[in-house]
């Protein structure tokens, strides 16, 4: 991993600091699937700068949290505002909303899963999305896949394809993709939980160079000690409401029986 991430297109401007604006307000955040309410009440604030790691129980809805961010899952009823502009059902009649589309140019997203497309070189999965989505042309789009693929360390894989590449290699790509199209905020969803215990390592290393960046990220993640590292605000989720959060610190200083029970029993 010999290459900064400040040289990812998006990058190269001085990090914003934690505390600079919100980024994403959430306020009364509820979405249910049939009869199953999987997020209750959800209020959070994501400044920018800021490290938000999410982490609780399996089924607590952490990950459903994540995904109404970028609208991957519409709330049954609360407001998302991002940037200021607001995306959901909102708490103010007749306020616009704005489009999917136009929310996910500023909000990038890493899956479990690595989501490359199978038939196409590291390259062209970084690529393609630039060029179709945010119109960047050719040469310039090459251009700018190649700085991503080398501040993830994987320049040299530009021509393989996700089935010459380890699973930690193909996530790193995933994460390479997204950082190209210049988000302004980046979501990753358990980005590690889909490797072999060997690989997650390199993920997270990359990880930690998108914090040291200044990216404002939201992870959902079940590793706690990475959690513990980057986090400037960590969110502890049980039933799909936020049972306890707190700044630096938390995972030490945390106050809810059921916060401190979960953590000892993981790290």
């Amino acid at each position: 991993m010999a290459d900064d991430l400040t040289r990812i297109p998006g990058l190269d401007a001085a990090a914003p600091q934690p505390g600079t604006g919100a980024v994403v307000e959430m306020r009364g955040i509820r979405k249910s699937f049939g009869q199953n309410e999987v997020l209750r009440g959800v209020d959070l604030t994501i400044e920018a700068g800021q490290h938000v790691v999410i982490f609780g129980p399996s089924g607590s809805g952490k990950s459903t949290l994540l995904r109404t961010i970028n609208l991957l899952e519409v709330p049954t009823a609360g407001s998302l505002k991002v940037l200021g502009r607001e995306y959901a059902h909102g708490n103010e009649p007749g306020v616009p909303r704005g489009k999917p589309v136009e929310l996910r140019r500023d909000v990038g997203m890493v899956f479990q899963q690595f989501n490359l497309f199978p038939h196409l070189t590291a390259l062209e999965n970084i690529t393609m999305p630039l060029k179709r989505v945010a119109k960047v042309k050719g040469s310039e789009a090459e251009e700018r896949a190649a700085h991503a693929l080398r501040s993830v360390g994987l320049l040299r894989h530009a021509a393989h394809y996700p089935r010459e590449m380890s699973g930690g290699q193909q996530q790193r790509v995933a994460i390479a993709r997204a950082l190209s199209m210049d988000p302004k905020v980046m979501l990753f969803d358990e980005p590690t939980s889909a490797l072999d215990p060997e690989l997650v390592g390199e993920v997270l290393s990359v990880m930690r160079k998108v914090a040291e960046s200044g990216m404002t990220m939201v992870v959902v993640t079940h590793e706690l000690g990475f959690a513990r590292e980057v986090g400037d605000l960590s969110v502890f989720m049980e039933d799909g409401q936020i049972v306890e959060s707190g700044p630096r610190g938390f995972f030490d200083n945390c106050q809810n029986p059921r916060t401190q029970k979960f953590i000892s029993a993981v790290l």
